[in-house]
C-alpha cells in the first residue's frame, strides 16, 4: 500500500501553530503573521510523520527568540545570561513536537510521530523532500518559520 499524498493547507498549519504558541507561551504576546523574511536561524527542530501520511514538520527560530521561548516555557528568570543549550534544545524540541502532532492529527492516519531532531543552526532535510507549506510569522519582533515537507513525487 502506498502512502497517501496529501498536504496540509497554510490555514491548517497557521491554526495549529497559533494554538500551540498560545498554549505554551500565552495569548498576551500573539504571533503576527508576516511575509517571508530573512531569518538568521539560530535553532531549529524537526519531526517526521510516517504511516498513512508521510511528511516532515520543522520550526526555525533566531537564537534570541529560542531563548525567550525557553524562558517562557520553562518559567526561567531572565538573569541576562544565555539560557543553557540543553534547556533551549528541550524547549525547541517540544515546540516542534506539539506543532508536528497537530499537523499529524489533520492528515490521513494512522501515522506515528518521530522524536524531535534539534540543532543549533538548521536541521538538515532529506534530499527527497519538497516544501509544500511554509508559515512565516513573528513574535516579539523576531521572525520564525514553520515548514511542512513531503516526499518529492516522481513521475
Amino acid at each position: 500500500m502506498s502512502a497517501v499524498v496529501a498536504e496540509p493547507s497554510l490555514t491548517d498549519v497557521e491554526m495549529v501553530v497559533e494554538e500551540v504558541w498560545s498554549s505554551f507561551l500565552g495569548a498576551e504576546d500573539p504571533l503576527m503573521i508576516g511575509p517571508p523574511s530573512e531569518l538568521q536561524v539560530g535553532w531549529s527542530a524537526a519531526v517526521t510523520v510516517s504511516g498513512e501520511w508521510h511528511g516532515m514538520v520543522s520550526v526555525e527560530l533566531p537564537t534570541a527568540m529560542a531563548e525567550q521561548v525557553t524562558r517562557r516555557m520553562l518559567c526561567l528568570d531572565d538573569d541576562g545570561q544565555p539560557a543553557p543549550d540543553e534547556d533551549v534544545a528541550d524547549a525547541v524540541g517540544e515546540l516542534v513536537n506539539m506543532i508536528g502532532g497537530g499537523v499529524k492529527s489533520l492528515m490521513p492516519g494512522p501515522s506515528a510521530l518521530s522524536l524531535p531532531v534539534v540543532a543549533a543552526g538548521r536541521v538538515a532535510r532529506p534530499s527527497d523532500v519538497t516544501e509544500v507549506c511554509r508559515f512565516d510569522a513573528s513574535w516579539a519582533g523576531s521572525p520564525l518559520v514553520v515548514s511542512v515537507h513531503v516526499q518529492s513525487r516522481t513521475s
